[in-house]
């Protein structure tokens, strides 16, 4: 069963202030994302130095699915790299440069349609 989205203010409820009808229920996004199979992600990889205070990254993005799973690959990630890192956006977070690793870790374990994005 999914879970309650909470309101916790006006605007979440859509613009809605006040209703007369006593039946009257806010319509919700209930939108839950369909997990891809690993092979049908498309994944993209890139490394950044960008407003980190000089740290590098490694981001994997591209993901679609639950939050939950999304979490999980990010720790898989990172276990595999042997660092640390945060999943945040959308987007998982390994520290250091390890794009090469990760393509690895990821076209090994059936995420074939991964490639190195940027410059």
């Amino acid at each position: 069963m999914a879970q309650k989205k909470k309101l916790n203010s006006l605007s979440d409820l859509g613009g809605l202030v006040y209703s007369t009808d006593p039946n009257f229920k806010p319509v919700e996004d209930e939108t839950p994302t369909a997990l891809l199979p690993a092979a049908q992600q498309r994944l993209r990889i890139w490394f950044e130095t960008k407003h980190r205070g000089g740290k590098a990254v490694t981001i994997v993005a591209g993901f679609e699915g639950p939050d939950a799973d999304l979490e999980q690959l990010g720790k898989q990630l990172k276990q595999a790299c042997g660092t640390g890192g945060s999943v945040k956006e959308g987007e998982i977070l390994v520290q250091g440069d390890h794009r090469d690793k990760v393509l690895q870790w990821l076209l090994k374990n059936g995420y074939t349609q991964t490639k190195k994005a940027g410059g």
